[in-house]
């Protein structure tokens, strides 16, 4: 259990990404067949957490987009749960067609809404993988899961963590070309702002994995694929093809002994309770001095 008398970061401002470009990165991204490779592993990995929890939701929504690639590992936990994917209003149509034209055989049935759409107090689980890093307000989005969930409804989500990616980012300081990325924020963070958001009992762990390409090409594409650089204060312009040239020979520079050019991705993993709504505040961490713990003791049916 994540404990912390601070308040939220200043990593979790507004600022911390562009919001645009943010929304964009995520529409595209839901818009993209097949989903990112590590997106579906994140999503494997996600699933089999889900054996210890033995609450059996009546109602799921996944709040990962397409990109998340849930869709099936949710199907195959929960098969008499009712689903729903959010996805963002820029992508969701006006009208969308019937059912029977968006279903194809052999694809578990879910429907679709806007995040403005969802009922409140309406799910027991609320799911995200692989999303919360897109997104510029993570409070904000926590409060948003916490509105959904029903009374004793449960989170389970994923994110990249500040460990992710740190070949590329030296790369970007040895050169001096800014940041490669906006910034992630860190899982003792992330924990904070599950309590401040109204969670109850959260509980964050991470992993690293590393994934090697043959060629810079490759990797870019990879990094293409699970996003963009998303920091306010990136490269404004255009880059050339001469730049392209420069970072695929910085890359293939910090390559292994084997040649491989890796990545690294800090896989966050988090599950918390929704908390009460009623009852007093009380912090992440309280501290209560030896008198007042003495004067506790002391209560009448307490023993002596």
């Amino acid at each position: 259990m994540v404990t912390s008398a601070n308040p939220a970061p200043a990593s979790s401002a507004p600022e911390r990404l562009d919001g645009m470009a943010a929304l964009r990165t995520r529409v595209r991204l839901d818009n993209t067949e097949p989903a990112p490779w590590l997106h579906q592993e994140v999503a494997r990995r996600m699933g089999e957490r889900l054996a210890v929890i033995r609450h059996q939701p009546a109602a799921v929504l996944d709040w990962s987009g397409r990109a998340g690639a849930s869709g099936a590992v949710l199907a195959q936990a929960y098969p008499q749960a009712r689903r729903a994917r959010i996805e963002d209003s820029a992508s969701v149509a006006a009208d969308p067609p019937p059912w029977w034209r968006r279903w194809r055989p052999g694809a578990p049935r879910e429907s679709v809404l806007a995040p403005s759409a969802v009922p409140p107090s309406s799910h027991g689980l609320v799911w995200s993988n692989m999303r919360l890093h897109l997104e510029p307000d993570p409070p904000l989005l926590m409060r948003a899961w916490r509105a959904a969930l029903a009374p004793e409804g449960f989170l389970m989500f994923s994110t990249l963590g500040p460990g992710s990616l740190a070949s590329l980012r030296e790369a970007y300081t040895a050169e001096g070309w800014g940041l490669p990325f906006a910034p992630f924020v860190d899982m003792h963070d992330l924990g904070d702002m599950l309590v401040e958001a109204g969670f109850a009992d959260p509980v964050m762990d991470q992993e690293t994995i590393t994934l090697t390409y043959s060629t810079p090409q490759a990797l870019l594409g990879e990094l293409r694929g699970l996003g963009a650089n998303l920091a306010p204060r990136r490269f404004a312009g255009l880059r050339t093809p001469r730049w392209r040239n420069a970072l695929e020979r910085a890359l293939i520079e910090r390559s292994g002994a084997s040649g491989r050019l890796g990545l690294e991705f800090e896989l966050v993993y988090g599950h918390a309770f929704r908390g009460p709504d009623t009852g007093p505040r009380v912090d992440a961490l309280t501290q209560i001095g030896l008198n007042e713990m003495k004067l506790m003791l002391r209560k009448p049916g307490r023993p002596k």
